[in-house]
């Protein structure tokens, strides 16, 4: 693991360390992955099956496009087997199945632990750290995967701080913020949130300023709280699911006075123009 790609904050909970490929050794192991769906063609090689299997899906042929994917992922190519554990997430084409979801998001991140910060496949090798946590949290009913909140700090921990993962170092937060699988830590939580925010994550830039504004886990800062979920606001999209965005600005609209809200502005200016 390259330690120049580490975040420099103290943790409770140790990074896996050097021993990255061995990041998933959980127990019980995943199963050997078998493909549910025969392919109908022989592909020359993975590359040919995952061009054939994007083009499929891009076309609307879900059923072709697994097919050919899961030829793909037999072969253990990284694209392959993170698309098909999105799809068995989401019940995308395929019938839902967050067994089989898990099973190629594990292959997938056993595989590529050690996968630089940099490459071209990080996001997706950091995105399958991200599900298996989510996973982990509450495990998959009826099946081996159990409830491990621990082990799911380790996961989001570990794409939080070696890929720098924003939606993980949100999760991460979210677990310090509730002692979920770890020590209630308000201070870690807001340093989480902080990064995540810095990218752009509006989740993280509400709870942050929530943060903020109550002065929880960091001193009270009324106008930098107000600055955080104005753009957290600005940025939500979806009316229903981002409903507690609204709900905490507005709270925090009515809580702060005018000079706060003055200073507020003047801090998201100074945001906004930073990053032009």
């Amino acid at each position: 693991m390259r330690t120049s790609s580490l975040i420099a904050v103290t943790l409770s909970v140790a990074f896996l360390g050097t021993g990255a490929a061995h990041a998933l050794d959980a127990a019980p192991r995943p199963q050997p992955l078998a493909p549910s769906l025969a392919p109908a063609t022989k592909y020359g090689s993975a590359r040919e099956a995952l061009r054939n299997g994007m083009r499929d899906y891009n076309a609307g042929d879900k059923r072709g496009a697994a097919q050919a994917l899961e030829y793909a992922a037999g072969q253990g190519h990284t694209l392959a087997l993170w698309k098909l554990g999105r799809m068995y997430a989401d019940g995308d084409g395929v019938q839902h199945d967050d067994l089989k979801a898990f099973e190629y998001f594990s292959k997938l991140a056993d595989q590529n632990a050690d996968e630089s910060p940099d490459s071209p496949n990080a996001s997706v090798v950091s995105s399958a750290f991200v599900a298996l946590g989510t996973y982990f949290l509450d495990g998959i009913k009826d099946t081996y995967v159990a409830a491990n909140p621990a082990r799911a700090v380790e996961m989001f921990n570990y794409a939080a701080s070696y890929f720098s993962d924003p939606n993980a170092q949100y999760n991460l937060a979210r677990l310090y913020m509730e002692g979920t699988g770890v020590g209630k830590d308000a201070r870690l939580a807001a340093r989480w949130f902080n990064l995540a925010a810095e990218k752009g994550h509006h989740a993280s830039q509400a709870l942050l300023g929530h943060l903020l504004m109550n002065g929880q886990g960091v001193p009270r800062q009324k106008a930098k709280g107000l600055m955080w979920l104005t753009l957290a606001r600005e940025a939500s999209t979806d009316a229903t699911k981002d409903q507690w965005i609204v709900a905490l600005y507005d709270e925090a609209f009515a809580a702060a006075g005018e000079t706060d809200r003055k200073l507020a502005l003047a801090l998201l200016e100074q945001y906004i123009q930073a990053r032009r």
